[in-house]
């Protein structure tokens, strides 16, 4: 009798443990989807791989641009369309950390966090720290 109580006492752990990891990762993937750009001019798509998340131009309304700002002569002559502008986040504590944000009309890239907030995603990109920065609104496109 006790041995099967203890079976059933660690499937009942196991299960437990089973369903927070989900949970989690159910957590921390309510990011992905498709954002409007702050100005609307272009969609965003949030992806994952592995345990990071990315985001790529989608659309814009200048379909045939060339990102001519990039501070690498030889990356000049590549698409905005298609273009990972948003690169190696990390979920942790309710935000994702630790990524960066290429903003293709400068040229620059920026250190970023972002977080959800009502649907909308904000991206805060900065130089060093935090403070030094500016958050945007990308608004959740509703399919």
């Amino acid at each position: 009798m006790k041995t099967a109580t203890s079976k059933y006492t660690t499937f009942l752990v196991i299960a437990l443990f089973c369903s927070v990891l989900y949970a989690k990762a159910q957590s921390s993937d309510k990011i992905i989807g498709k954002y409007w750009s702050p100005k609307k001019d272009g969609k965003i798509e949030i992806y994952k791989v592995a345990n990071k998340y990315f985001g790529k131009i989608i659309w814009g309304n200048k379909p045939s641009s060339k990102d001519t700002k990039n501070p690498n002569p030889e990356l000049r002559s590549r698409e905005i369309i298609g273009m990972v502008i948003l690169t190696n986040f990390k979920y942790k504590d309710e935000q994702y950390q630790d990524g960066e944000i290429y903003d293709p009309l400068t040229g620059k890239t920026y250190s970023c966090k972002m977080w959800l907030e009502n649907q909308n995603l904000k991206v805060r990109g900065f130089i060093g720290i935090s403070i030094l920065g500016r958050t945007e609104i990308f608004e959740r496109i509703k399919i």
